[in-house]
Parts: structure tokens; C-alpha cells; sequence
């Protein structure tokens, strides 16, 4: 049986990774809060202690308003973290995968694929691509875009937010000029089960097939989950940016690597999502 060591397997996408192929995979957890990845000397006696075929990086600073405070924290943690992570990894001659973000693409020249030149404008974007630029051509570096499941205790993401909002009913103010690729998140756990058996260094955008402005990604959750939207309002994208961290306007995010499994739209992840949730 492969094995898998990673970080982030508590969060909300390792979660779900490890839930859906630890049946084939043997997951070997490197939690954040037993390892400090800053520091270089602890993570090469961490991972020299461990027993794996290849490494899954999914922890990362992920607090985009925050990062903008604390710049030396995000770079530490997702620069310098990856970088003691991966010389590690790499002096066991083992194989690494680097999960980074959409976000380093600033979102004003859609659409973007493998090719396309990142441009990150947000420092935790900017922090990220500094890790893929240590490992660019040595290992595989998959971009994942706004990540969503069906059930998660421990963190709410963006659809489960809409959907706690419209259930509720309380008032919804949303972008519509802008766009966003929602990831099934069972989707990306798959496709990286293809990768795990098929490794070959390079860039993979594993993301879904359809990219959606945050108005019409609502509407579509109301429409899915049969909720109202008569409190839904739409609002324009430097309205919204007015008071908050810049985040990619036009993030409309393709693959042209990922010919291996297809992912879903936003409306097929939700039908998935509305028929796990009535099992």
C-alpha cells in the first residue's frame, strides 16, 4: 500500500482526503501542532523518523486579512515552512506534492491554466508562490480554487457559509462582476489519488469546470437547496473590496494538464452534496 505522509490532515481539505482513500492509501499525519515546519532542524528530525513513499503539503497561513498585518508570518510559515519541508523530503530521495492557491493569479486577465504567469498581489498569495518557486520542475505543485464540501464541523467554508445565510434568512449582499471557480473538494481528493500513482513533477490546476460570480453562486445554492433569495442583493466588486483585502477579481481558473479526471461544476458539486447530505 502507498504511503502518504502529510500535513494538514485535519483541515478542511486533508480531511476529507484521508477520509475518502485511507481504504488504499496509507496516511501517516504530520500534525502542525507537534511539528513547528519554521523550524529546519525539528523537520529534518521529524521526517527523518517517518516512513513514506511520498509527501502531501496542505498546511499553509491561510488567513488572507491577516496575512496583510503579519507579512513575516505567512512567508515563514508557507516560504520557509515549505522549503524545510521539501530539502527534508528530498534528502530521503522521497516525492513531494505542494498544495498552493489560485490567488497567485491577481484575476485581471482570465481565463488562467498551467501555463499562465502568476501574479500574486495579496501577501498570502504572494507567500505561496514564493513555495512554488523553491519546487517549480522538482515536484508536482497543484493550484486548488475556493474548496467546498458537504460537511465539515470544524470550519465553515464558502458554501456552507451561503447556505447557513439563506437558511437563516438573513441578508446576502454578493458580488456579481466578479468570478470564482468553486472545487468539489471529493473531486480533488480523487484526482490526487491519480497523482499519488502517476507522479510526474509539473503544474496541476485541479479545480472545478465552472467558473461562477459569488451572486450566482448563491442563487445556485438557493436554487439546489430550495431556499429563498428575496434578501439577496447584489453588490459590484470594489464595492465589496472597499473595506476588505483585495482578492482576485476574475479568477476564472481552467486546466489544461488535468486529463485525468474530470471534475465537476459548481451545480453537479452541489446535486453530490444535497444527495450526501439525504443519505
Amino acid at each position: 500500500m502507498l504511503k502518504v505522509a502529510l500535513t494538514g490532515a485535519s483541515g478542511l481539505v486533508g480531511s476529507r482526503i484521508v477520509e475518502l482513500l485511507n481504504q488504499k492509501i496509507n496516511f501517516i499525519s504530520v500534525p502542525q501542532n507537534k511539528l513547528d515546519i519554521t523550524n529546519a532542524n525539528a523537520v529534518s528530525r521529524k521526517i527523518d523518523q517517518i516512513d513514506f513513499d511520498i509527501f502531501l503539503h496542505l498546511a499553509a497561513y491561510t488567513n488572507v486579512i491577516g496575512a496583510e498585518k503579519d507579512r513575516e508570518l505567512a512567508f515563514q510559515v508557507n516560504r520557509d515552512g515549505t522549503k524545510n519541508l521539501f530539502e527534508a523530503v528530498n534528502a530521503k530521495n522521497k516525492k513531494f506534492i505542494y498544495i498552493s492557491t489560485d490567488f497567485v493569479f491577481d484575476g485581471t486577465t482570465p481565463p488562467y491554466n498551467e501555463t499562465s504567469l502568476p501574479h500574486p498581489e495579496a501577501v498570502y498569495a504572494q507567500s505561496k508562490y514564493a513555495g512554488e518557486q523553491l519546487l517549480r520542475d522538482k515536484v508536482i505543485i497543484v493550484r486548488i480554487a475556493y474548496p467546498y464540501r458537504a460537511r465539515f464541523d470544524a470550519k465553515r467554508d464558502f458554501f456552507r457559509t451561503f447556505k447557513m445565510f439563506l437558511e437563516e434568512h438573513r441578508p446576502l449582499s454578493m458580488i456579481s462582476d466578479s468570478l470564482m471557480t468553486p472545487t468539489f473538494i471529493d473531486d480533488i481528493a480523487y484526482a490526487l489519488d491519480y497523482l499519488f500513482h502517476n507522479y510526474k513533477p509539473g503544474i496541476y490546476h485541479l479545480v472545478g469546470s465552472q467558473a461562477i460570480s459569488p451572486y450566482g453562486a448563491v442563487m445556485l445554492v438557493a436554487k439546489i437547496f430550495n431556499l429563498k433569495t428575496d434578501l439577496v442583493t447584489k453588490i459590484t466588486y470594489e464595492e465589496y473590496v472597499k473595506t476588505r483585502a483585495r482578492l482576485p477579481q476574475f479568477a476564472d481558473i481552467r486546466s489544461i494538464h488535468n486529463n485525468f479526471y474530470k471534475m465537476k461544476s459548481f451545480e453537479e458539486g452541489l446535486k453530490e452534496i444535497k444527495h450526501q447530505l439525504e443519505v
